[in-house]
């Protein structure tokens, strides 16, 4: 018997390889507005996981909406031009969940529009059973709100029984705070000692190991 009714899955960084996408939208962003900016790369990736505007709330209201605006218009164009890449395995590792007949779904910071033209150029869409986009809940990661949200749609109330699969803090704050497990994946480009520090339920060196975990079977 399965450990799990569901496996939900963060996008960024977890499913897809859209960090260095980010990166270059923030800068642009920045470039665009103001000039450029002296933020780290250290400082803006902390930030990746959350809603957009969090990442620019150390500036005035005006100043934070234009840079929110300037991203959104970059990281659109870069997206329908079908800038990001799955992982390697994660296809093979969907499809073998799927076929254990556990549901799975989509527990995301992003929204719909940017968000599903991803999955659909990746195709992905069809292993999915509930999809959780930031204009869904009122409350974001690193609250509980869109994972209990995910789980309420498909008619699960034991969260216990839900597992979510991430690759940054919000994220797992976010499975804490639901009462879900949470595994993290080793290819994160996020700090793991702090992550580590956290404490995950699991890690994740490589996606075939994450069948392994919801059948309850050693890694």
């Amino acid at each position: 018997m399965s450990k799990y009714d569901l496996v939900l899955y963060d996008l960024d960084g977890t499913l897809w390889d859209s960090i260095p996408l980010i990166m270059e939208c923030f800068h642009k962003a920045y470039d665009v507005v103001l000039g450029g900016t002296d933020r780290t790369d250290d400082d803006l990736m902390s930030y990746i996981g959350r809603p957009l505007g969090d990442s620019f709330e150390m500036h005035d209201e005006e100043t934070g909406k234009r840079l929110v605006d300037a991203y959104i218009e970059y990281n659109h164009k870069r997206l329908e031009e079908n800038a990001i890449p799955i992982f390697p395995g994660i296809y093979d590792m969907l499809s073998e969940i799927k076929s254990q007949n556990i549901r799975q779904g989509v527990v995301t910071s992003k929204r719909e529009y940017p968000a599903m033209l991803t999955i659909n150029f990746l195709d992905l869409d069809g292993f999915f059973d509930t999809k959780v986009f930031r204009e869904n809940t009122e409350r974001a990661k690193p609250h509980g709100d869109p994972l209990i949200e995910a789980a309420k749609r498909l008619g699960i109330t034991d969260m216990s029984r839900v597992l979510y699969v991430g690759d940054a803090v919000p994220d797992i704050l976010s499975a804490r705070d639901a009462g879900a497990d949470f595994a993290l994946v080793g290819w994160t480009k996020m700090s793991r000692e702090e992550l580590d520090s956290i404490g995950p339920d699991y890690v994740i060196e490589v996606p075939d190991q994450l069948p392994c975990i919801i059948k309850g079977s050693e890694l």
